[in-house]
């Protein structure tokens, strides 16, 4: 079973981001001029996020043992962590004694409107969910947030009986809302901020941005919806 409501590991947890991390200023980085005046500061450089990448990846090849694993990537925001981390995982394979199979598969989860969850999460796209029976499959996400659109998509993939189920997040949000769960490996945990950056969008708008930044509200009334 992926993800737990109990204490979680520590690579389960990730790198936690205090409530009182000031961030970044940006003028200390590089950014597209359209976004001037949209953001609040930079969270996460793109550095530091490609280095626990490529340490998640060690982790998670340690964990399996080596198995074969076919991997779930959750788009849109999703695109570029799984992209990096595949490479990773590739790349860790390549210099090992043993080949890893890696297929890639990619599903949409539509669940919020604007910087607001809504109440019913559709699955867009993706092969034939009944292709994950017996695999081992390890989903790839963004950000897990209250936990209730992970627990959606596992109930819909579960029903098919694959081998294992892990599930992998670049970020997890300390939210109010929160039910407990928890990735089975997560590169940072997050103050209860809305972000942007590495791919992860507002209303489509942000995703080019190479480094995790914070929205402002200017940004969130220019492109709101």
């Amino acid at each position: 079973m992926a993800g737990s409501s109990e204490e979680a590991p520590d690579y389960g947890r990730g790198v936690v981001i205090k409530d009182n991390w000031p961030g970044y200023d940006l003028n200390l980085f590089t950014y597209p001029q359209h976004y001037y005046g949209d953001l609040e500061y930079v969270l996460l450089p793109r550095g530091i996020i490609v280095d626990r990448i490529e340490r998640l990846a060690k982790d998670i090849m340690k964990d399996l043992g080596y198995c074969d694993i076919l991997i779930l990537c959750v788009l849109k925001g999703g695109y570029k962590f799984c992209m990096d981390l595949v490479e990773h995982l590739k790349n860790i394979s390549r210099n090992s004694d043993r080949f890893v199979s890696m297929k890639v598969d990619f599903i949409r989860l539509k669940s919020c409107r604007n910087d607001e969850a809504m109440d019913k999460m559709q699955i867009i796209g993706g092969d034939d969910l009944s292709t994950l029976a017996g695999k081992n499959v390890l989903i790839v996400k963004d950000l897990v947030g209250t936990g209730r659109t992970m627990k959606a998509l596992l109930s819909s993939i579960e029903k098919y009986k694959p081998n294992m189920i892990k599930v992998a997040s670049l970020l997890v949000k300390r939210t109010p809302g929160s039910d407990g769960f928890r990735p089975d490996y997560a590169g940072f945990e997050i103050p209860n901020l809305f972000v942007v950056g590495y791919a992860l969008g507002y209303n489509e708008y942000f995703r080019d941005l190479n480094h995790i930044c914070v929205i402002s509200e200017h940004g969130k009334e220019k492109y709101r919806v």
